[in-house]
């Protein structure tokens, strides 16, 4: 699962002084006991109207099962101090998407 992923990765992204936040539609009270659930180190934000997701572009339509529906699409940014983007994936898997994103904190490595 992606966020227990980045939750495994938590003392490399530290190292890198970077933090991880996750972003969601669900509600606070939901997200919360996810977060605690999952033994999760980092922040999770509610994103109900999914403006956040709009604005990033990973707002979107979705199937499962054959049927369509709207909703978040997997994705990562990785951005730096001044809020530059250093590496976006947007429809990227959760094994892939941990690897590259902690990639990208240690680009010389």
């Amino acid at each position: 699962m992606h966020a227990q992923g980045f939750r495994d990765e938590s003392p490399r992204i530290a190292a890198a002084n970077a933090v991880v936040v996750g972003v969601s539609p669900d509600p606070p009270e939901a997200l919360q006991k996810f977060r605690r659930k999952n033994d999760l180190p980092f922040v999770l934000l509610s994103d109900p109207d999914h403006r956040v997701a709009e604005q990033y572009g990973v707002w979107g339509e979705k199937t499962m099962y054959g049927k369509s529906y709207m909703g978040i699409i997997r994705s990562h940014f990785v951005l730096d101090e001044k809020g530059r983007i250093l590496d976006a994936r947007i429809k990227v898997g959760p094994e892939d998407s941990v690897r590259l994103a902690v990639e990208a904190l240690a680009p010389d490595k």
